[in-house]
């Protein structure tokens, strides 16, 4: 039987306005075929907290995957992908988890808060006003 490694890589948007937020590891590994669990720590200085994860594969554009507001736990998805689910599991906390992992799930993906990006949705652009 072949084991394929599957690589993963974690980071975050940076600060603004007294918004903080950063993955709890930066590298993850796992074998193909198992469950994986990207986690992001945030801070939020306003009571709207909504939480973004992209994809971004080498040197393409960031792709967004998953939107989700931590007071309703609603998620609005891009990805229509069974394997990927998100949950905040406790305050200040949001998980990407990705079941039955792919190589072609090796990729960078960022947690973010807010609306990060603005602009041509076939690239994106920081947000650097709101």
């Amino acid at each position: 039987m072949d084991l394929h490694s599957v690589i993963l890589f974690c980071a975050s948007a940076a600060a603004v306005f007294g918004n903080v937020i950063k993955p709890n590891k930066t590298d993850v590994f796992a074998e193909e075929g198992s469950s994986v669990t990207l986690s992001c720590s945030f801070s939020a200085s306003g009571a709207n907290d909504y939480l973004h994860w992209y994809r971004q594969y080498g040197r393409s554009k960031p792709e967004f995957l998953v939107l989700i507001y931590s007071k309703s736990k609603d998620a609005k998805r891009s990805v229509e992908d069974p394997r990927f689910s998100v949950n905040i599991p406790k305050s200040e906390h949001v998980d990407l988890e990705i079941s039955s992992a792919a190589v072609s799930d090796s990729a960078l993906y960022y947690c973010a808060l807010q609306p990060t990006v603005t602009g041509n949705t076939s690239a994106l652009y920081k947000n650097l006003l709101q």
